[in-house]
């Protein structure tokens, strides 16, 4: 699992921010979407879903002008969360406190014996994949694009 946004080619298991289309359509994988591993989408999913009541994944979502601003205040709330996690036991009840979190924290145990040493980075890699989709959502903003959230 990589820990940041990605390409499309080394994607499995993934949401797809995709800035390609409009309000009705959009360029499914297209090589200027970026991707996020699942178990690190959940991390923010919650900002997803209370920006648009009818979010779901798996499925198509669609942030126009009127749905990505509250998108940004629920990313930029979380991002005030994540900068105020302050050692492992908060960073662990940060986690584990969102649905499906524990799936992070056990890849995190697969990958690395000592993460548990190496939280702080984690929670970095959090916080810089945070600000990247805030970038993202201040992109469409600034250019009056629609962002498409599409999970597989």
């Amino acid at each position: 699992m990589k820990l940041g946004l990605m390409t499309r080619d080394e994607c499995i298991d993934f949401v797809e921010f995709n800035i390609t289309g409009d309000g009705e359509n959009y360029n499914k994988c297209d090589p200027e979407s970026l991707f996020l591993n699942m178990n690190l989408f959940n991390i923010f999913a919650c900002c997803f879903e209370r920006s648009n009541h009818l979010f779901e994944i798996p499925g198509q979502n669609m942030y126009n002008v009127r749905k990505i601003v509250p998108l940004q205040n629920e990313l930029l709330d979380n991002l005030t969360v994540l900068g105020q996690i302050r050692d492992i036991e908060q960073f662990k009840e940060y986690v584990t406190s969102i649905f499906l979190g524990k799936n992070l924290l056990n890849e995190l145990k697969r990958q690395d014996s000592c993460w548990e040493m190496r939280w702080g980075a984690y929670l970095r890699k959090l916080i810089q994949i945070n600000k990247q989709i805030i970038r993202l959502t201040d992109s469409c903003v600034e250019q009056e694009r629609v962002l498409w959230v599409i999970g597989y």
